[in-house]
C-alpha cells in the first residue's frame, strides 16, 4: 500500500509506516497535478498539512484513496463529511502540536510586552547611529506576571496555553460555549503537579477583563472577532492569533491598533494566507510569523508517528 505525505512527513513516521510494510511518498505535487499522480501511482493514503486541499472533485476522482490524513488539529482544507460519506476514513491529529502551539502564543506575548519585533527590525537599520533613542524608545515594557490572559476557545491548544500562563503567574480566564467546566494539571519537571479548575465565562466578561487575549478556534463563517469585540477590550490590551486567519477581522485590528486602543497584536495566520495583506506585514505593532504554530521537530515526530499508527490500525 502507498502513502503520499504530500506535506511532509516526519522520519519517525515514515519509519513506523515503512516498517508496517507501506510505502511511503514525500514527493510535493502540485494541487494541480494531484488527482493525476494519485490515479496513475494507485495511492492508497493523503496526507496533507495546511498547503494541499482534498475537496470533492479529488475525493471522486481518485477511487484508490482509502485514508485522508491531515498533519495537525484543523480539518477546513478537507471536504470531512463528503469523504466519510464516500466510505473514505478522515484522520487527524488534535493533541500531537498543541504544546508547540501554546509555546509560540508565549514567545509573541512576551516578545510583544518587550517591543522584541518592533527592535528586531530596527536595530540593525538605526542601532549604531540612534542606540539611544531605541532604547528610550523600548524602555516602558511590562511583565506578564500578575495580568490576565483571556482565553477565548478552551480546547487542548487553549489549556495548553493556560498552563503556560499559569506557570508564568497570570490568572486564567476563558470562553468556550462547549466546554462549561475544565480542571487543567499543570505538571512540573520533577513529577509534582497543581490542579486548576475553571469556569467558562461570557466572551464580554473575557474581552472586558483581560490584558491580553489569545484565541483558539476553529475557522468560522464570521469574524470571532470584530471592531464590536475590538472596541470593548481594556484600552492597551493586546491580541493573539495563532489559531486560523479570518478569526479576527484585520481591518479592524490595525484600526485599533493605529489609534492606540490596542498596544500590540501577534498574527501566526492570516486572512488571505500566503499573501497577506501588506499593511498587516507593514504595521510596526504586529509580530509576525508565517503559520508555524505546530512547526517544531518534537510536534512533528508526535504528527508523523500518531497519523502512522491510525493509518496501520485501519488498514492493517
Amino acid at each position: 500500500m502507498k502513502v503520499l505525505a504530500n506535506d511532509g512527513i516526519s522520519k519517525k513516521g515514515v519509519e513506523a509506516l515503512e516498517a508496517a510494510g507501506f510505502e511511503v511518498l514525500t514527493t510535493k505535487v502540485a494541487q494541480e497535478q494531484l488527482i493525476d499522480y494519485i490515479n496513475k501511482h494507485e495511492i492508497d493514503v493523503l496526507l496533507v498539512r495546511s498547503a494541499t486541499t482534498a475537496r470533492k472533485e479529488l475525493i471522486d476522482a481518485c477511487k484508490s484513496l482509502k485514508i485522508i490524513g491531515r498533519g495537525g488539529v484543523g480539518m477546513d482544507n478537507i471536504d470531512v463529511a463528503y469523504a466519510r460519506e464516500k466510505g473514505l476514513k478522515v484522520i487527524n491529529t488534535p493533541a500531537a502540536s498543541s504544546q508547540s502551539v501554546a509555546e509560540l502564543v508565549f514567545a509573541h506575548l512576551y516578545g510583544g510586552v518587550r517591543f522584541l519585533h518592533d527592535s528586531n527590525r530596527n536595530m540593525p537599520l538605526e542601532g549604531e547611529t540612534k542606540f539611544g533613542s531605541l532604547k528610550k524608545s523600548y524602555a516602558k515594557g511590562v511583565e506578564l506576571r500578575g495580568k490576565t490572559l483571556g482565553v477565548i476557545g478552551f480546547g487542548r491548544i487553549g489549556q495548553e496555553t493556560a498552563k503556560i500562563a499559569l506557570g508564568a503567574g497570570m490568572e486564567v480566564i476563558y470562553h468556550d460555549p462547549f466546554i462549561e467546566a475544565s480542571n487543567i494539571s499543570l505538571e512540573f519537571f520533577d513529577g509534582r503537579s497543581i490542579d486548576f479548575s475553571f469556569d467558562s465565562v461570557s466572551k464580554e466578561e473575557v474581552l472586558k477583563n483581560a490584558d491580553f487575549v489569545t484565541v483558539h478556534v476553529p475557522a468560522q463563517k464570521e469574524y470571532v472577532i470584530g471592531k464590536k469585540e475590538l472596541d470593548s477590550m481594556k484600552n492597551g490590551a493586546a491580541i493573539v492569533n495563532a489559531a486560523r486567519g479570518g478569526v479576527i477581522d484585520e481591518v479592524a485590528l490595525i484600526e485599533a491598533l493605529d489609534s492606540g486602543k490596542l498596544s500590540f497584536a501577534a498574527l501566526d495566520t492570516f486572512e488571505n494566507e500566503p499573501t497577506p495583506a501588506i499593511k498587516v506585514l507593514m504595521n510596526g505593532k504586529i509580530s509576525l510569523t508565517p503559520h508555524i504554530g505546530a512547526a517544531t521537530n518534537e510536534a512533528q515526530d508526535r504528527i508523523g508517528t500518531e497519523l502512522a499508527s491510525q493509518i496501520i490500525e485501519i488498514l492493517k
